[in-house]
């Protein structure tokens, strides 16, 4: 009798995990096709050109004489804000990834991942304010920049925000190196530093690029944080000292602004598929590269 119920309850909770990540994806598909149906009516309109939606800088959905869609700065904005992130919160994500995981004593490891999960727990509306009141005057008052909400100042902000992924995710991707690496490397003479360099750094590669991948899916649908702290100027960014305005804070900007079922309500909408699309292509790529290590 009870096998029985131990089988009966096995399969009600294999049905219940199976349900879960069913609901998952069914979540996220009937999402994509809400932000489609919105969409949709566009390409009834003729005032509406997808050329110039993707290829146009001019952003004017309001001008009562030339109405334009173009977000070709906006993206551009998003991808310059996201690489300049990622390319401060690669080195430190990965910095910190090694040593807690191969140099730090257990103490100091755990207290080093409490603050790295603190670092996560905070909001980002809170990292928008740390940029207009803490970093934007730092960056004016150490680069002499006309002003501090630029393209630098929500970098900095990405940043901070996607080192806790990062860290965590480099840290299982070293972990998963088997401790033969390490002994051998060590017998043969080898420093800690080398030992981390020449043999646990190629042995992780595969798993320290998916979080790199996943840390930059992370920043590149940031909201608030990038609406505060970058200037929210529609400005092809010739410097990083510009300020710069993201699709993401675009969509958070002007749809509570747009009359529903306008063009401009529409566009808002087409432009939630292109970033759908671009951070769905981002953690396809993140999560590839991650099952590969989990292979290998």
């Amino acid at each position: 009798m009870r096998r029985r119920w131990h089988r009966v309850n096995e399969a009600l909770i294999e049905a219940l995990i199976r349900l879960c990540g069913i609901s998952a994806t069914i979540f996220v598909l009937s999402i994509f096709l809400f932000v489609c149906k919105e969409a949709l009516p566009l390409w009834n309109d003729k005032g509406f050109h997808l050329r110039e939606f993707l290829f146009s800088d001019q952003w004017y959905p309001t001008s009562s004489v030339t109405r334009s869609y173009g977000v070709l700065a906006m993206v551009a904005g998003t991808f310059s804000v996201t690489l300049l992130a990622m390319l401060i919160a690669a080195p430190v994500g990965m910095g910190a990834a090694f040593y807690i995981s191969e140099f730090s004593t257990p103490r100091v490891r755990e207290i080093l991942k409490i603050l790295v999960e603190l670092l996560a727990a905070i909001p980002s509306v809170v990292w928008g304010f740390a940029g207009l009141t803490i970093t934007s005057r730092l960056i004016v008052r150490f680069t002499n920049a006309d002003v501090g909400v630029n393209l630098l100042n929500g970098a900095i902000l990405l940043a901070l925000m996607s080192v806790p992924i990062i860290v965590s995710l480099a840290e299982d991707a070293l972990k998963a190196v088997p401790d033969s690496f390490r002994e051998a490397a060590l017998a043969m003479g080898a420093t800690r530093w080398q030992m981390a360099w020449r043999v646990l750094l190629p042995a992780a590669r595969n798993g320290l690029t998916g979080a790199v991948l996943l840390g930059f899916g992370r920043a590149i649908g940031e909201t608030m944080a990038v609406l505060m702290a970058t200037g929210h100027a529609v400005n092809i960014p010739g410097s990083v000292f510009d300020p710069v305005r993201t699709l993401t804070a675009n969509i958070a900007a002007e749809l509570g602004e747009a009359p529903a079922k306008s063009t401009h309500y529409e566009v808002l909408f087409l432009i939630g598929v292109l970033l759908f699309v671009l951070t769905f292509t981002v953690n396809l790529a993140a999560g590839f590269v991650i099952r590969r290590e989990r292979r290998t």
